[in-house]
């Protein structure tokens, strides 16, 4: 049974951990109209939804759950990558990867799925097996030859479980995430240990290659002022050397 507007609306509530003051504040409206809008007593506009959805924040998905739910049509369309709307957006990204040669640099969706990547990272991955269509998180968990080439996998994997717990939060409830996450808490849980000290400026992951170790941190791009769900969800992540002796190796392998 689908859930009613009233429901969805307090379930994001609780997600930003607003009050219905905080949240009634923030929208413009009394916070008794906002309390007959979730227990269904009063009738929620178009303009209203958006409202609320715009100050609690809410993804592309999310606003489109709380629009059907209220009975109103979606106001983000999912295309598929290759629709021809979308060709500025693929072609952009295509660029990055290519531009950051010869560092690793690929694009994954909300998953971690792996969508595209460039020549190095290609090279990077493919000696685990990962490609195209794989999933990241999957890797990171149960690929043997990716967790043995980590250096600093308990490092990868806390940093990686702070960042999925981030993700977890800004799109809700999502099986995906939420199974990650409780399997990277049972691991963290296994050789958990308090931080010593100030965090460092970079948490580079390092990685064991040809009896080499590169290390890199990455950025993350998103697609801003797209009105596109499938788009909006995706990433760019670009590798950077973290030291200069990753970054003369990968020159020199570069120039080879």
């Amino acid at each position: 049974m689908a859930e009613s507007f009233g429901a969805v609306l307090k379930k994001w509530r609780g997600l930003r951990r607003m009050s219905q003051m905080q949240l009634a504040l923030e929208a413009g409206v009394s916070a008794r109209h906002l309390s007959f809008l979730e227990s269904g007593r009063s009738r929620h506009s178009r303009g209203m939804v958006l409202r609320l959805s715009q100050e609690l924040q809410l993804p592309g998905g999310a606003q489109n759950q709380l629009l059907t739910a209220a009975g109103l049509a979606p106001v983000y369309a999912s295309r598929p990558l290759e629709d021809a709307e979308l060709a500025p957006l693929r072609q952009a990204a295509e660029q990055m990867l290519d531009a950051h040669a010869p560092f690793p640099a690929m694009m994954i969706d909300r998953h971690w799925t792996l969508l595209d990547l460039n020549r190095p990272m290609e090279m990077m991955l493919g000696n685990a097996g990962i490609a195209k269509g794989s999933s990241l998180i999957e890797a990171l968990l149960d690929n043997a030859v990716l967790r043995s080439a980590l250096d600093n996998l308990e490092e990868v994997e806390r940093h990686s479980l702070a960042r999925l717990r981030t993700e977890l939060a800004h799109f809700g409830a999502d099986p995906v995430l939420e199974r990650a996450v409780a399997r990277l808490q049972a691991n963290a849980a296994a050789h958990d240990a308090p931080q010593e000290g100030v965090l460092p400026a970079v948490i580079p992951a390092r990685y064991r290659m040809g009896g080499q170790v590169l290390a890199f941190f990455s950025t993350i791009t998103q697609f801003g002022g797209t009105g596109d769900l499938a788009m909006s969800e995706l990433r760019v992540e670009m590798l950077f050397p973290a030291d200069e002796a990753t970054r003369q190796m990968i020159a020199a392998m570069a120039g080879a």
